[in-house]
């Protein structure tokens, strides 16, 4: 019980897939580390953007009231990781977007909203409905 509140009280989902997608970005530049620091080479824009974007994806996870601006960079620093790490051959790219657009989205729930949201829900059940009886008029 207190994981399932410690998750709905942050950007978990969100959170998650940026980690997710910085460690897929940084996958390429770090198979490519002996060359990364020769003159020329994008594969150290790979590394940083990809360490940026890990740091972000758990930046979520502790300070869940910046989840709009975590989200922005995030977007932003995928989109950007293509010039260095291919954005992780587009999936790391695909995934940041994913995740950047899901911590944007993430609201915190007020307790008494969802204890109200709940209530609806019991009162709109559907009840089984009894048919009336037949009258004996009604027959043939």
């Amino acid at each position: 019980m207190k994981f399932r509140r410690w998750r709905r009280s942050r950007p978990f989902w969100g959170s998650l897939i940026t980690t997710f997608a910085g460690l897929t970005i940084l996958w390429v530049p770090l198979n490519l580390v002996l060359s990364a620091f020769l003159p020329g080479s994008m594969a150290v824009i790979g590394i940083l953007f990809g360490g940026l974007i890990i740091l972000l994806g758990l930046l979520g996870f502790f300070f869940p009231q910046f989840s709009t601006i975590i989200g922005i960079l995030t977007i932003f620093l995928s989109i950007l990781s293509i010039i260095g790490a291919l954005g992780g051959f587009i999936f790391g790219t695909i995934f940041g977007l994913i995740g950047g657009a899901m911590s944007i989205a993430w609201r915190t729930i007020d307790p008494n909203e969802e204890q109200n949201k709940k209530a609806k829900r019991k009162t709109n059940t559907p009840e089984a409905q009894e048919d009336p009886p037949a009258s004996a008029s009604q027959t043939v």
